[in-house]
């Protein structure tokens, strides 16, 4: 058994060119030796939000803190709240973050194949973002 004890990973700050806004990142896990998936806390502040992005083996989403939005592209927006549970299918293009006045939270956990766990697109628009129920286009 190993334990990784709080404050021994440093948080890191979302890069700019996969997000918009501030976002803080904070790793929980990877898989030891040959294993392929890992996990990490993500804060974001109100109105910060992922670019457009895609995971070749999926993505699980558990929000643990405030209010945030999610979208598929091509789908309605979708609210996301404490406790949810979002399932990403590989290869689906989405966003996920913060609404405009609330700070989310969630713990990302995704496999990784031949060594990448994400494809980064391009980022999220205002328009995009601040639509209600429009799909991503």
């Amino acid at each position: 058994m190993y334990i990784k004890r709080n404050g021994s990973q440093p948080s890191i700050k979302g890069p700019a060119e996969n997000f918009t806004g501030v976002v803080r990142i904070d790793p929980l896990f990877q898989a030891p030796g040959s294993g392929r998936f890992g996990g990490a806390a993500v804060t974001f502040e109100p109105g910060a939000r992922s670019a457009w992005h895609t995971h070749p083996c999926g993505q699980t989403l558990i929000v643990t803190a405030g209010l945030g939005w999610t979208q598929c592209w091509g789908e309605a927006r979708e609210e996301i709240r404490p406790g949810d549970v979002i399932t990403c299918p590989p290869g689906k293009k989405h966003w996920h973050g913060a609404t405009l006045t609330t700070a989310m939270t969630h713990i990302a956990i995704q496999e990784s194949l031949d060594g990448k766990n994400v494809d980064w697109l391009e980022k999220v628009t205002d328009q995009q973002y601040l639509a209600d129920a429009t799909a991503g286009s």
